[in-house]
């Protein structure tokens, strides 16, 4: 029997309501607002991520040495990648690790606008 149920993915941002805007231009859904320090995206599909302000937020380096960690990271499944790269970038993504080594690893590596990493997949 389970202990708990899953509710969310919360990110630490200096600018929430901008971050969840970029996420919501990614993943569709509509945005709620707490208050001025914490955004929630209700995504397609029962997901939900918020987004809390955090004033001295660091984003994780990339790539990361062997003390760093990314902290976390999104992963996100996509039909065209090529597509759905240029749409990300558009939007205000930093690319990080964009090697699939020719569609063999499956995946690119971005980081958000506060510099959270995340990967679109093929599906």
């Amino acid at each position: 029997m389970a202990i708990a149920t899953y509710t969310l993915v919360a990110l630490d941002c200096r600018e929430p309501e901008s971050l969840a805007r970029f996420y919501a231009a990614v993943l569709g859904g509509e945005i709620k607002q707490y208050d001025e320090d914490w955004y929630d995206l209700y995504a397609p599909g029962g997901h939900r991520i918020s987004f809390q302000r955090a004033a001295d937020h660091q984003p994780p380096k990339w790539p990361q040495a062997s003390s760093d960690s990314q902290q976390l990271h999104l992963d996100f499944t996509v039909t065209d990648m090529d597509r759905a790269q240029e749409e990300v970038l558009a939007l205000g993504a930093k690319a990080l690790d964009l090697d699939d080594q020719d569609g063999e690893r499956g995946f690119r590596v971005f980081a958000d606008p506060a510099g959270h990493p995340f990967c679109l997949c093929r599906e």
